[in-house]
Protein backbone atom coordinates (compact mmCIF):
# COMPACT_ATOMS: atom_id res chain seq x y z
CA UNK A 1 0.00 0.00 0.00
CA UNK A 2 2.84 2.39 0.61
CA UNK A 3 4.18 1.78 -2.69
CA UNK A 4 1.04 3.05 -4.82
CA UNK A 5 0.59 5.60 -2.24
CA UNK A 6 4.43 7.09 -3.72
CA UNK A 7 3.09 6.57 -7.33
CA UNK A 8 0.46 8.55 -6.70
CA UNK A 9 2.01 11.91 -5.69
CA UNK A 10 4.84 10.93 -8.32
CA UNK A 11 3.71 13.64 -10.98
CA UNK A 12 3.91 16.36 -8.24
CA UNK A 13 6.94 15.43 -7.49
CA UNK A 14 8.33 15.64 -10.96
CA UNK A 15 6.80 19.21 -11.27
CA UNK A 16 9.90 19.94 -9.01
CA UNK A 17 12.49 18.75 -10.89
CA UNK A 18 14.50 19.15 -13.68
CA UNK A 19 14.83 16.46 -16.80
CA UNK A 20 18.42 15.50 -16.27
CA UNK A 21 17.17 14.02 -12.43
CA UNK A 22 14.17 12.45 -13.93
CA UNK A 23 16.06 9.18 -14.31
CA UNK A 24 17.59 8.99 -10.80
CA UNK A 25 13.86 10.29 -9.26
CA UNK A 26 12.25 7.63 -11.03
CA UNK A 27 14.67 4.74 -10.32
CA UNK A 28 15.12 5.75 -6.86
CA UNK A 29 10.81 5.64 -6.38
CA UNK A 30 10.99 1.99 -7.98
CA UNK A 31 13.32 0.98 -5.42
CA UNK A 32 11.08 2.48 -2.50
CA UNK A 33 8.34 1.04 -3.71
CA UNK A 34 10.02 -2.46 -4.36
CA UNK A 35 11.33 -2.25 -0.61
CA UNK A 36 7.91 -1.30 0.32
CA UNK A 37 6.17 -4.53 -0.80
CA UNK A 38 9.04 -6.41 0.64
CA UNK A 39 8.32 -5.40 4.25
CA UNK A 40 4.66 -6.05 3.95
CA UNK A 41 5.39 -9.38 2.93
CA UNK A 42 7.70 -10.34 5.55
CA UNK A 43 5.26 -8.46 8.11
CA UNK A 44 3.05 -10.61 7.17
CA UNK A 45 4.69 -13.78 8.87
CA UNK A 46 7.03 -14.93 6.06
CA UNK A 47 9.61 -17.20 7.19
CA UNK A 48 12.94 -16.66 6.30
CA UNK A 49 14.83 -19.83 4.74
CA UNK A 50 16.88 -20.03 7.91
CA UNK A 51 13.89 -20.40 10.31
CA UNK A 52 13.04 -23.80 11.21
CA UNK A 53 12.32 -23.55 15.24
CA UNK A 54 8.80 -25.39 15.50
CA UNK A 55 6.46 -25.98 18.19
CA UNK A 56 4.64 -29.23 17.33
CA UNK A 57 1.65 -31.62 18.57
CA UNK A 58 2.47 -34.82 20.51
CA UNK A 59 2.15 -36.82 17.38
CA UNK A 60 3.80 -33.82 14.84
CA UNK A 61 6.56 -34.60 17.13
CA UNK A 62 6.26 -38.72 17.47
CA UNK A 63 6.40 -38.21 13.45
CA UNK A 64 9.10 -36.00 12.75
CA UNK A 65 11.46 -37.85 15.28
CA UNK A 66 10.65 -41.05 13.28
CA UNK A 67 11.83 -39.38 10.03
CA UNK A 68 14.84 -37.32 11.01
CA UNK A 69 17.96 -39.43 10.91
CA UNK A 70 20.33 -38.90 14.17
CA UNK A 71 17.39 -37.29 15.84
CA UNK A 72 18.88 -35.94 19.48
CA UNK A 73 16.16 -36.28 21.98
CA UNK A 74 16.28 -34.33 25.37
CA UNK A 75 14.50 -34.19 27.97
CA UNK A 76 14.97 -31.20 30.64
CA UNK A 77 13.52 -32.40 33.42
CA UNK A 78 15.08 -33.36 36.62
CA UNK A 79 17.27 -36.56 37.13
CA UNK A 80 13.85 -37.78 39.58
CA UNK A 81 11.25 -37.20 37.08
CA UNK A 82 13.65 -38.33 34.41
CA UNK A 83 13.56 -41.96 36.24
CA UNK A 84 9.89 -41.92 36.48
CA UNK A 85 9.48 -42.00 32.83
CA UNK A 86 10.80 -40.53 29.44
CA UNK A 87 10.50 -40.30 25.84
CA UNK A 88 12.32 -43.74 24.22
CA UNK A 89 15.68 -42.76 23.53
CA UNK A 90 15.89 -39.71 25.58
CA UNK A 91 18.95 -37.97 26.80
CA UNK A 92 18.84 -36.04 30.46
CA UNK A 93 19.75 -32.61 30.48
CA UNK A 94 18.89 -31.08 33.31
CA UNK A 95 18.30 -26.94 32.59
CA UNK A 96 18.21 -26.29 36.48
CA UNK A 97 22.01 -28.27 36.96
CA UNK A 98 25.03 -25.71 36.63
CA UNK A 99 26.06 -27.47 33.52
CA UNK A 100 23.29 -26.86 31.19
CA UNK A 101 24.50 -24.83 29.36
CA UNK A 102 28.10 -26.38 28.78
CA UNK A 103 26.54 -29.59 27.64
CA UNK A 104 24.22 -27.42 25.28
CA UNK A 105 27.38 -26.16 23.39
CA UNK A 106 28.62 -29.24 22.95
CA UNK A 107 25.67 -30.86 20.78
CA UNK A 108 26.30 -31.09 17.07
CA UNK A 109 25.11 -27.89 15.71
CA UNK A 110 24.31 -29.85 12.17
CA UNK A 111 21.77 -32.36 14.12
CA UNK A 112 17.84 -31.72 14.42
CA UNK A 113 17.23 -31.24 18.47
CA UNK A 114 13.75 -32.53 19.98
CA UNK A 115 13.58 -30.84 23.51
CA UNK A 116 10.76 -31.56 25.95
CA UNK A 117 9.66 -31.19 29.52
CA UNK A 118 6.20 -31.94 31.88
CA UNK A 119 3.83 -29.60 30.47
CA UNK A 120 6.30 -27.01 28.25
CA UNK A 121 7.60 -24.08 30.45
CA UNK A 122 11.21 -25.38 30.72
CA UNK A 123 11.90 -26.97 26.76
CA UNK A 124 10.58 -23.29 25.85
CA UNK A 125 13.59 -21.98 27.71
CA UNK A 126 16.08 -24.72 27.05
CA UNK A 127 15.18 -24.39 23.18
CA UNK A 128 15.71 -20.54 23.48
CA UNK A 129 19.24 -21.31 24.89
CA UNK A 130 19.43 -23.96 22.46
CA UNK A 131 19.00 -21.36 19.68
CA UNK A 132 21.40 -19.16 20.73
CA UNK A 133 23.97 -21.43 20.78
CA UNK A 134 23.69 -22.17 17.36
CA UNK A 135 21.73 -24.71 17.06
CA UNK A 136 19.36 -24.57 13.83
CA UNK A 137 17.31 -26.95 14.34
CA UNK A 138 15.33 -27.27 17.41
CA UNK A 139 11.76 -28.72 17.74
CA UNK A 140 9.81 -28.28 21.13
CA UNK A 141 7.14 -31.07 22.41
CA UNK A 142 4.09 -28.43 22.93
CA UNK A 143 2.72 -29.09 26.25
CA UNK A 144 5.09 -31.53 27.35
CA UNK A 145 5.18 -35.62 27.73
CA UNK A 146 1.60 -34.84 29.34
CA UNK A 147 0.90 -34.35 26.07
CA UNK A 148 2.76 -37.24 24.83
CA UNK A 149 0.89 -39.66 27.82
CA UNK A 150 -2.42 -38.18 26.60
CA UNK A 151 -2.12 -39.00 23.01
CA UNK A 152 -1.61 -42.50 24.36
CA UNK A 153 2.10 -42.54 22.65
CA UNK A 154 5.36 -45.51 23.65
CA UNK A 155 6.94 -43.89 26.97
CA UNK A 156 10.56 -45.79 28.23
CA UNK A 157 9.63 -46.93 31.83
CA UNK A 158 12.44 -45.82 34.20
CA UNK A 159 13.89 -46.80 37.07
CA UNK A 160 11.61 -45.32 39.59
CA UNK A 161 8.09 -45.94 38.03
CA UNK A 162 4.87 -46.26 40.70
CA UNK A 163 1.45 -47.20 39.71
CA UNK A 164 0.36 -44.34 41.79
CA UNK A 165 -3.49 -44.29 43.02
CA UNK A 166 -6.00 -45.96 41.10
CA UNK A 167 -9.33 -44.52 39.72
CA UNK A 168 -11.01 -46.51 42.34
CA UNK A 169 -9.04 -45.08 45.05
CA UNK A 170 -9.74 -41.40 43.71
CA UNK A 171 -13.01 -42.01 43.45
CA UNK A 172 -13.34 -43.56 46.98
CA UNK A 173 -12.18 -40.07 48.06
CA UNK A 174 -14.83 -38.75 46.41
CA UNK A 175 -17.01 -40.41 49.40
CA UNK A 176 -18.31 -37.36 51.48
CA UNK A 177 -21.34 -34.79 52.13
CA UNK A 178 -18.32 -31.77 51.37
CA UNK A 179 -17.18 -30.54 48.13
CA UNK A 180 -13.81 -31.81 47.14
CA UNK A 181 -11.69 -29.67 45.84
CA UNK A 182 -8.90 -32.00 43.47
CA UNK A 183 -5.88 -30.13 43.10
CA UNK A 184 -3.25 -31.38 40.50
CA UNK A 185 0.08 -30.47 40.36
CA UNK A 186 4.08 -31.10 40.24
CA UNK A 187 6.71 -30.48 42.39
CA UNK A 188 8.50 -29.04 39.48
CA UNK A 189 5.79 -26.50 38.45
CA UNK A 190 5.81 -22.56 39.43
CA UNK A 191 2.34 -22.02 38.98
CA UNK A 192 1.55 -25.10 41.32
CA UNK A 193 3.91 -23.56 43.73
CA UNK A 194 2.56 -20.39 43.85
CA UNK A 195 -1.05 -21.59 44.53
CA UNK A 196 -0.16 -24.09 47.09
CA UNK A 197 -0.46 -21.30 50.37
CA UNK A 198 -3.54 -20.20 49.61
CA UNK A 199 -5.23 -23.45 48.77
CA UNK A 200 -3.43 -24.66 52.39
CA UNK A 201 -5.72 -21.53 53.72
CA UNK A 202 -8.52 -22.36 52.31
CA UNK A 203 -8.74 -26.19 53.35
CA UNK A 204 -8.00 -24.46 56.82
CA UNK A 205 -10.81 -21.68 56.58
CA UNK A 206 -13.49 -23.93 54.44
CA UNK A 207 -12.97 -26.67 55.75
CA UNK A 208 -16.75 -27.56 57.26
CA UNK A 209 -17.58 -27.54 53.54
CA UNK A 210 -14.40 -28.29 51.65
CA UNK A 211 -12.31 -30.72 51.71
CA UNK A 212 -8.44 -30.23 49.15
CA UNK A 213 -6.88 -33.27 47.71
CA UNK A 214 -3.45 -32.56 46.29
CA UNK A 215 -2.39 -35.02 43.69
CA UNK A 216 1.49 -35.23 42.55
CA UNK A 217 0.81 -35.75 38.34
CA UNK A 218 3.94 -37.40 38.16
CA UNK A 219 3.71 -40.13 40.24
CA UNK A 220 0.16 -40.95 39.26
CA UNK A 221 0.52 -41.10 35.45
CA UNK A 222 -2.03 -43.62 35.00
CA UNK A 223 -4.58 -41.69 36.63
CA UNK A 224 -3.95 -38.60 34.84
CA UNK A 225 -4.23 -40.39 31.62
CA UNK A 226 -7.55 -41.73 33.09
CA UNK A 227 -8.46 -38.30 34.16
CA UNK A 228 -7.92 -36.54 30.73
CA UNK A 229 -5.32 -34.44 32.71
CA UNK A 230 -2.33 -32.77 30.19
CA UNK A 231 -1.52 -29.52 31.22
CA UNK A 232 -0.55 -28.32 35.26
CA UNK A 233 -1.95 -27.10 37.02
CA UNK A 234 -5.68 -28.33 37.05
CA UNK A 235 -7.78 -28.06 39.53
CA UNK A 236 -11.39 -29.97 39.63
CA UNK A 237 -14.21 -29.77 41.81
CA UNK A 238 -16.58 -32.01 42.22
CA UNK A 239 -19.94 -32.02 44.73
CA UNK A 240 -21.62 -35.18 45.18
CA UNK A 241 -19.60 -37.46 43.47
CA UNK A 242 -19.82 -35.10 40.13
CA UNK A 243 -17.45 -32.91 38.69
CA UNK A 244 -18.99 -29.28 38.68
CA UNK A 245 -15.65 -27.29 37.56
CA UNK A 246 -12.63 -27.92 36.20
CA UNK A 247 -9.76 -25.23 35.18
CA UNK A 248 -6.46 -25.69 33.97
CA UNK A 249 -3.86 -22.65 34.59
CA UNK A 250 -3.04 -20.65 37.26
CA UNK A 251 -5.54 -19.12 39.28
CA UNK A 252 -5.49 -16.49 42.08
CA UNK A 253 -7.06 -17.54 45.56
CA UNK A 254 -10.42 -14.92 44.90
CA UNK A 255 -10.84 -16.86 41.55
CA UNK A 256 -11.30 -19.86 43.23
CA UNK A 257 -13.37 -18.68 46.20
CA UNK A 258 -16.02 -17.57 43.96
CA UNK A 259 -16.73 -21.39 42.80
CA UNK A 260 -16.74 -22.52 46.16
CA UNK A 261 -19.51 -20.11 47.07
Amino acid sequence: MRGWIILAGETNIFEFINDRNMQNVKYLLFSLLIISLYSCSNGQGVLSSTDDNFQLTAQQFSDKIQQTPGAMVIDVRTPEEFAKGHLPNAVNLDIRNDGFEAAVNKLDTGKSVFVYCLSGGRSAAAARKMRASGLHHVYELEGGIMQWRSAGLPEASGTATSAGMTKEQFDALLNTDKMVLVDVYADWCAPCARMKPYLASIQEKEKDKVTVIRINADDNQDLMKQMGIDSLPTLLLFKNKQQTWRNSGYLEENAIQTHLN
